[in-house]
């Protein structure tokens, strides 16, 4: 593999898991375990801490949220099932939701998980209901009442037929236990990250490491991988080698950002015959959201921001930038997505009909390989990429080149995920990546996004039929009737696609790295964590 081909590789994939083997009691050692043992920890490498594991704020690694806190409903590929709910009703008129709460379960500090946690839980994330407005159910919940120790009531203002779906999300509507809380509230903090997942929170230390534990006492019986440190480590070649070396044993990435291994790398793992690859359904879609609102920007007109997806070539950036861990994607959400199964017109890569479609809208070129103009304006844009993600570096390169013949001028511009995400709030883009929420999500939370201020906003205001997508979107929140919205769902997917505001890159999924004789390998609906406590070693 050449030097040039290796600096990008190891930005292909996003957060990624490493696990060591066993026998570390010190979470910060990374001495090489005997080669003939069974590891008994696992050893995750993470390029970033878990940071603040409050569930009902935002800033913390939701794997590790996901081990410790659980909802009152799972989102499974079958739909959703019971989780510390065992059961529930619906009203017929849509909204009242009473759950049959899942007795004799415990908090990890020993608190009685009942009716009045879940109460004091649900009003603790209402009561900052400004930093939950991205989440419509926040919107509709009128109160949460106790109806005995183990039945509690959820009243909303009006249906809302994703409820169940929201009440599933890794947060912020999962359960702390109250005496965490600081006085009654959880938005100021909380003094112990107690729930009653599988697994507890037992040490951290900041940018070092953070250790969790099994609870043996958890309600779906104890896991069998007791103990995984999850360790902050620098990622690329240095997580190759530790691999290499039986330093660590196993890589949990969701194909995305800064934080990689080559997928070449990958493959020689596995042809060593010690290690197995595992790999999810597709999770997610990656895009460049076009700002069709920016006043003066050529994305404003549909012409232009067609011929871009006319000239995007998705196959190459699938096979020979990302290895071929994602497929080629062609519209805004894969079919596997629920309502998302619908008849798009395809836009095959065509730069002769990119061409064309400019000529028709008045975007001349005034000779071979200038910038086109349109009334003396250039034909000029900035493209905004994550700084610390090689892979959309590489991409947004290569679709430079790809628009230059075109006669598209693209200026790149690499930031932090922070201010890019700051951009799309403001509005201050002409394009940008970023991806679908994912299995879990959607599609309600993506297109409940295109009318948040904080998030589509400005994609998709500035379209011809923008009033027209938001009452759509409205009416498709709070509609009862399921065919009714398959047909909302089917309109607001046309929309959006006609309109060419969102152009699709690829399909992302979670793949595994993980020894031969690891058991209980499997997925959850979400390309942000991992059932742990499914795992065991083959033996063990």
């Amino acid at each position: 593999m050449n030097r040039a081909k290796a600096s990008w590789l190891w930005g292909a994939v996003l957060s990624l898991v490493l696990l060591a083997g066993c026998g570390s009691e010190n979470a910060a050692q990374t001495t090489e375990p005997d080669q003939n043992q069974k590891p008994a920890e696992l050893v995750m490498a993470t390029s970033k801490d878990i940071k603040d594991m409050n569930p009902h704020l935002y800033t913390g690694a939701m794997y590790a949220q996901g081990m410790v806190y659980e909802s009152l409903v799972e989102n499974t590929e079958e739909g959703i099932k019971p989780l510390l709910a065992e059961s529930w009703e619906i009203s017929k008129d849509g909204k009242v939701y009473t759950f049959h709460l899942r007795k004799n379960v415990k908090f990890h500090d020993g608190e009685p998980f009942n009716a009045e946690a879940v109460k004091k839980n649900i009003e603790a994330v209402q009561s900052n209901a400004s930093k939950h407005s991205w989440i419509k159910l926040s919107t509709k919940i009128k109160s949460c009442n106790v109806l005995d120790e183990h039945t509690v009531e959820l009243v909303l203002s009006e249906p809302y037929y994703p409820t169940l779906v929201e009440l599933s999300m890794t947060r912020p509507y999962v359960f702390v236990s109250p005496k965490s809380f600081i006085d009654g509230e959880t938005k100021n903090g909380i003094i112990g990250y107690n729930g009653t997942g599988p697994y507890k929170l037992t040490e951290h230390k900041e940018e070092q490491f953070a250790v969790f534990e099994a609870n043996e006492q958890y309600w779906g019986g104890a896991p069998k991988i007791k103990k995984i440190t999850a360790k902050v480590l620098p990622a690329g070649e240095t997580t190759y080698l530790a691999l290499q070396k039986g330093e660590v044993n196993f890589v949990f990435t969701d194909d995305r950002g800064a934080n990689s291994l080559d997928v070449e790398a990958m493959n020689q793992l596995e042809q060593s015959g010690k290690y197995q690859i595992v790999r999810s359904q597709p999770m997610n879609t990656s895009f460049l959201a076009v700002n069709s609102s920016k006043a003066g920007s050529p994305v404003q007109d549909r012409a232009v921001r067609e011929a871009i997806w006319h000239a995007v070539d998705r196959e190459t950036i699938s096979k020979q930038i990302l290895g071929g861990t994602e497929p080629p994607a062609h519209t805004l959400f894969s079919s596997n997505v629920n309502y998302a199964n619908v008849e798009l017109t395809k836009r095959e890569y065509d730069p002769e009909k990119a061409k064309q479609l400019l000529e028709q809208a008045g975007w001349v070129q005034e000779q071979e390989n200038a910038v086109r103009k349109k009334n003396g304006a250039p034909l000029s844009m900035k493209l905004y990429y994550d700084v610390n993600s090689s892979a959309q570096k590489t991409q947004a390169e290569w679709m430079q080149d790809q628009l230059a013949k075109i006669g598209l001028q693209l200026e790149l511009v690499g930031e932090e995920s922070s201010s890019i995400a700051n951009r799309r709030a403001s509005g201050d883009y002409d394009l940008l990546f970023n991806q679908t929420w994912g299995l879990a999500y959607d599609p309600q939370s993506t297109i409940a996004a295109f009318t948040s201020k904080s998030s589509y906003y400005h994609t998709t205001s500035g379209i011809a039929r923008a009033d027209e997508l938001y009452k759509k979107i409205e009416d498709v929140m709070v509609s009862t009737d399921e065919q009714a919205r398959k047909s909302l769902y089917a309109d607001i997917l046309t929309i959006v696609h006609e309109e060419a505001v969102f152009v699709p890159l690829t399909n992302g999924s979670v793949t595994i790295v993980a020894p031969k004789d690891l058991q209980g390998i499997s997925f959850k609906q979400t390309q942000y964590e991992l059932p742990f406590e499914r795992m065991n070693f083959a033996g063990k």
